[in-house]
């Protein structure tokens, strides 16, 4: 396979520091979970409105990776460091809208039936990270350059460096201890706060100190909007955050709508969606990977390299998925059994994990593809079929056929009926994005 060593190297480098800063959710799960069910229920619900939204925004900053992969391949070092320099008020922009809507999350909690009982939670909760929220975009943009550039080394290593910081932190601030008293769910998004401040920090020293940026001469003076350059950072960012908002509420919006199901429906949902999250880091670091080396040949005017290194990408991606799947299903009750000491959350937490190894599989396959067809600028369609697939079918026929019944379907008000059907969906659009995929590298080659 074509460049396989390269795409694995960059993708693993990136998987250490995803999995470091997924961990901060899976420590937050079982942290939760052993002050209370009820806080548990309470941060499935607020960890799937901050989820929403962030990664959305998020979406516009990381679209930016193969727009800069592609000047670098093409050898224009400073136009990259103008394209960051402007990039930063696409970054307060952003920073803005997400402060904002984790300040009043009131629409997400009403259209979603929360039952009273967790709302002040998890408002408290999103309160936190609304100001936590700015700081972790700026350093995604950090993270997104080093991306681009295939220099993931710095940007791990500060997020292993931030596990260490995070799980005492959370631990002493939601438990208590040293004489502090417990906070119960929000000390979880203090310790967020304080980690994602540190990060921010560290990614501009180094941004300033390295050597490794200076030929790109990121720290002129800024200069005035460039409307051209965001306009263009505009046409791939929107269409691509629209895409992942579609896929991230299609998943996250589950929790909202199985919390009427009672706390051991809503904290079993938790740890299967944890443990999806967690696998989900896997073909996200080969997106990452892919799309950078994607980008840097369709910048160095290599069409047939930059198919090589996407096809590359996506057999590596089906092995991995294949394997973590398999891993996934025989191990289902052990897993279970890790997040709460709750028999019956436990019990109900295995049954579900059965699907996520199904539902693993196939948003591998999508999710790189996702990150390929971004090198090609190709946004608008995925974004068509994430709506009626993920929205239209995932979602909102799991809700149908869980509450109301479909034609000759009873309703099945479980927690699998909502995976089953987002499995379903996936599926549809696995295939769909490898076609695409196929057509427009074909295409560029041509």
């Amino acid at each position: 396979m074509f460049e396989v060593s390269t795409i694995t190297r960059h993708a693993a480098t990136v998987l250490v520091g995803q999995l470091a800063v997924m961990a901060f959710g899976v420590a937050d799960t079982m942290i939760a979970g052993r002050y209370n069910a009820s806080a548990l229920a309470a941060l499935s619900v607020g960890s799937s409105i901050y989820i929403s939204i962030y990664v959305a925004l998020n979406g516009l900053i990381t679209a930016l990776l193969p727009v800069w992969a592609e000047l670098r391949g093409a050898g224009s070092h400073a136009t990259l460091g103008q394209s960051v320099r402007q990039a930063l008020y696409l970054c307060l922009s952003v920073i803005f809208i997400g402060t904002l809507a984790l300040l009043f999350p009131e629409p997400w909690l009403n259209a979603t039936g929360v039952p009273e009982v967790l709302q002040n939670d998890v408002r408290e909760y999103l309160q936190v990270l609304a100001i936590a929220v700015g700081p972790s975009l700026l350093f995604r943009m950090y993270s997104t350059l080093n991306q681009s550039l295939g220099m993931p080394f710095l940007v791990t290593a500060l997020q292993i460096a931030s596990l260490g910081l995070k799980i005492p932190l959370s631990i002493l601030f939601t438990l208590g201890g040293w004489g502090m008293q417990a906070q119960g769910l929000v000390g979880c998004a203090w310790a967020t706060l304080v980690v994602n401040t540190w990060l921010m920090l560290m990614g501009i020293y180094f941004l300033r100190h390295q050597k490794l940026y200076q030929e790109f001469q990121i720290w002129k003076p800024l200069e005035p909007p460039n409307w051209k350059i965001l306009q263009n950072f505009l046409r791939m960012g929107i269409p691509a955050a629209l895409s992942l908002l579609v896929e991230v509420t299609a998943f996250t919006l589950m929790a909202l709508f199985i919390s009427r199901q009672g706390v051991v429906a809503a904290a079993s949902h938790q740890i299967a969606s944890s443990v999806a999250t967690l696998l989900y880091m896997v073909p996200l670091s080969l997106g990452i990977a892919c799309s950078a080396r994607v980008g840097f040949w369709i910048g160095a005017n290599e069409p047939r390299l930059a198919e090589k290194a996407a096809y590359t990408g996506l057999q590596l991606t089906l092995l991995l998925a294949m394997f973590l799947g398999t891993v996934l299903a025989l191990g289902k009750d052990a897993l279970a059994a890790l997040f709460t000491v709750d028999a019956a959350v436990a019990l109900a937490a295995a049954s579900v994990l059965g699907w996520v190894a199904i539902y693993h599989l196939f948003d591998s396959i999508q999710a790189v593809c996702a990150f390929i067809l971004r090198c090609y600028k190709i946004t608008l369609m995925p974004l068509i079929i994430y709506s009626i697939m993920l929205w239209g079918v995932g979602l909102w026929g799991a809700y149908i056929w869980a509450y109301l019944g479909w034609g000759a379907l009873e309703s099945r008000p479980e927690v699998s009926t909502f995976w089953i059907t987002s499995s379903f969906a996936l599926c549809t659009v696995s295939f769909a994005f490898v076609a695409l995929v196929m057509w427009v590298a074909k295409l560029r080659r041509l």
